[in-house]
């Protein structure tokens, strides 16, 4: 399974940009899953939901499924998270698994860079970072740098990278 990395700062525009590739390769016919990291606890379920109410009450585990779509939650009682290679093993077989998030794993990414949220660049002291997709000029650069916007250009880039083969 080939995956790819999208990282940076907060509002650096990687939820924008996942987004974009993912409309973009599939309409490119590939298969394309998502990996996305949360920094809090999150809810898919609604509170007064029937799905809710079997977690609230103590299910480890709670599968909702219908006819066009199914979720799997799993509570976790240990502290630490989930490593992206465990998540990665429960994703069904795709041509891409696009990662947003996890900047230490190790995996090719492109960072996305944003003028508002100036934070230092992470290439160079983040493993695996091998393009940069940014909003203003980056200087001083050995790497491919596009213009955030430019996704046909980024899925292009990440398609040969990969070595996807429509």
């Amino acid at each position: 399974m080939n995956v790819f990395g999208i990282v940076g700062w907060k509002n650096s525009g990687k939820t924008s940009l996942v987004v974009k590739l993912v409309k973009t390769l599939a309409g490119r016919n590939y298969r394309v899953s998502t990996l996305k990291h949360a920094h809090h606890s999150f809810e898919l379920d609604k509170p007064g939901k029937d799905s809710f109410r079997h977690r609230k009450a103590g299910a480890s585990e709670v599968l909702i499924a219908s006819s066009r779509r199914w979720a799997l939650i799993h509570e976790s009682n240990r502290d630490l998270e989930p490593s992206p290679t465990e998540l990665l093993a429960k994703l069904a077989p795709a041509d891409i698994v696009l990662i947003e998030g996890f900047k230490s794993f190790n995996c090719p990414k492109l960072e996305a860079r944003r003028q508002a949220c100036r934070g230092p660049g992470l290439s160079g002291r983040m493993p695996g970072i091998v393009a940069i997709a940014s909003d203003h000029p980056v200087a001083d650069c050995d790497l491919p740098v596009f213009d955030l916007d430019a996704v046909e250009d980024i899925a292009d880039f990440i398609e040969q990278y990969c070595g996807l083969q429509a």
